[in-house]
Protein backbone atom coordinates (compact mmCIF):
# COMPACT_ATOMS: atom_id res chain seq x y z
CA UNK A 1 0.00 0.00 0.00
CA UNK A 2 1.78 3.55 -1.09
CA UNK A 3 2.39 5.73 1.91
CA UNK A 4 -0.61 8.17 2.53
CA UNK A 5 2.04 10.91 3.24
CA UNK A 6 2.77 10.62 -0.69
CA UNK A 7 0.85 13.15 -2.59
CA UNK A 8 3.27 12.34 -6.00
CA UNK A 9 1.50 10.17 -8.47
CA UNK A 10 3.31 8.58 -11.60
CA UNK A 11 1.75 9.12 -14.58
CA UNK A 12 0.31 6.38 -16.49
CA UNK A 13 2.08 5.27 -19.67
CA UNK A 14 1.46 7.51 -22.47
CA UNK A 15 0.08 10.65 -20.38
CA UNK A 16 3.54 12.73 -20.64
CA UNK A 17 3.89 11.95 -23.95
CA UNK A 18 -0.22 13.01 -24.55
CA UNK A 19 0.60 16.56 -22.39
CA UNK A 20 3.81 17.25 -24.94
CA UNK A 21 2.16 16.58 -27.94
CA UNK A 22 -0.69 19.07 -26.67
CA UNK A 23 1.56 21.57 -25.51
CA UNK A 24 3.42 21.62 -28.56
CA UNK A 25 0.32 21.95 -30.67
CA UNK A 26 -0.45 25.07 -29.07
CA UNK A 27 2.98 26.70 -29.84
CA UNK A 28 6.34 25.16 -29.90
CA UNK A 29 9.07 25.14 -27.50
CA UNK A 30 12.25 24.30 -25.95
CA UNK A 31 12.27 21.54 -23.11
CA UNK A 32 12.09 23.99 -20.14
CA UNK A 33 9.35 25.89 -21.60
CA UNK A 34 7.13 22.33 -22.18
CA UNK A 35 8.02 21.72 -18.43
CA UNK A 36 6.48 24.89 -17.23
CA UNK A 37 3.54 24.70 -19.53
CA UNK A 38 2.66 21.62 -18.13
CA UNK A 39 3.10 22.19 -14.62
CA UNK A 40 1.43 25.63 -15.40
CA UNK A 41 -2.13 24.19 -17.41
CA UNK A 42 -1.96 21.66 -14.34
CA UNK A 43 -2.11 23.99 -11.66
CA UNK A 44 1.01 22.33 -10.20
CA UNK A 45 -0.61 18.84 -9.86
CA UNK A 46 2.06 17.37 -12.53
CA UNK A 47 5.21 17.96 -12.13
CA UNK A 48 7.72 16.49 -14.89
CA UNK A 49 11.61 16.38 -14.46
CA UNK A 50 13.34 17.15 -17.10
CA UNK A 51 15.29 14.57 -17.29
CA UNK A 52 11.53 12.25 -17.99
CA UNK A 53 10.96 14.97 -20.56
CA UNK A 54 14.32 14.95 -23.11
CA UNK A 55 14.47 11.14 -23.75
CA UNK A 56 11.13 11.92 -26.18
CA UNK A 57 12.46 14.82 -27.99
CA UNK A 58 14.70 14.84 -30.74
CA UNK A 59 16.05 17.74 -32.69
CA UNK A 60 18.22 20.26 -32.73
CA UNK A 61 18.60 23.94 -33.96
CA UNK A 62 20.88 27.01 -32.91
CA UNK A 63 19.27 29.77 -30.82
CA UNK A 64 19.94 32.87 -32.78
CA UNK A 65 19.62 34.86 -29.59
CA UNK A 66 23.17 32.82 -28.34
CA UNK A 67 24.54 31.19 -30.59
CA UNK A 68 24.39 28.02 -28.61
CA UNK A 69 22.43 24.65 -29.43
CA UNK A 70 18.97 24.74 -28.00
CA UNK A 71 16.82 22.07 -28.72
CA UNK A 72 13.39 23.38 -29.62
CA UNK A 73 10.28 21.10 -30.76
CA UNK A 74 7.22 21.24 -33.13
CA UNK A 75 4.82 18.83 -33.70
CA UNK A 76 4.54 16.98 -36.79
CA UNK A 77 1.18 15.67 -38.84
CA UNK A 78 2.27 12.36 -37.77
CA UNK A 79 2.36 13.68 -33.87
CA UNK A 80 -1.00 15.46 -34.45
CA UNK A 81 -2.84 12.41 -35.68
CA UNK A 82 -0.95 9.94 -32.82
CA UNK A 83 -2.32 12.37 -30.27
CA UNK A 84 -6.04 12.26 -31.57
CA UNK A 85 -6.02 8.53 -31.09
CA UNK A 86 -4.49 8.78 -27.46
CA UNK A 87 -6.77 11.04 -26.32
CA UNK A 88 -9.75 9.55 -27.87
CA UNK A 89 -8.08 6.35 -26.12
CA UNK A 90 -7.68 8.17 -22.66
CA UNK A 91 -11.33 9.68 -22.82
CA UNK A 92 -12.61 5.92 -22.99
CA UNK A 93 -10.59 4.70 -20.79
CA UNK A 94 -11.49 7.68 -18.17
CA UNK A 95 -15.32 6.72 -19.14
CA UNK A 96 -15.31 2.93 -18.35
CA UNK A 97 -13.59 4.26 -14.69
CA UNK A 98 -15.88 6.34 -13.84
CA UNK A 99 -18.46 3.72 -14.62
CA UNK A 100 -16.66 1.68 -12.55
CA UNK A 101 -16.76 4.36 -9.65
CA UNK A 102 -20.63 4.96 -10.38
CA UNK A 103 -22.53 7.84 -10.66
CA UNK A 104 -23.25 8.33 -7.18
CA UNK A 105 -19.91 8.99 -6.25
CA UNK A 106 -20.11 11.69 -9.14
CA UNK A 107 -23.55 13.60 -7.27
CA UNK A 108 -22.23 12.93 -3.49
CA UNK A 109 -18.74 15.19 -4.45
CA UNK A 110 -20.84 18.02 -6.42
Amino acid sequence: MENSTNTSRDLFPGALEMMILESLRRQSAHGYALVQHIQQRSNNLVQVEEGSLYPALQRWTISPSTNRRVRVYQITKAGLQHLEHEISSFDRMLEGIQMVLGPERRTSNS
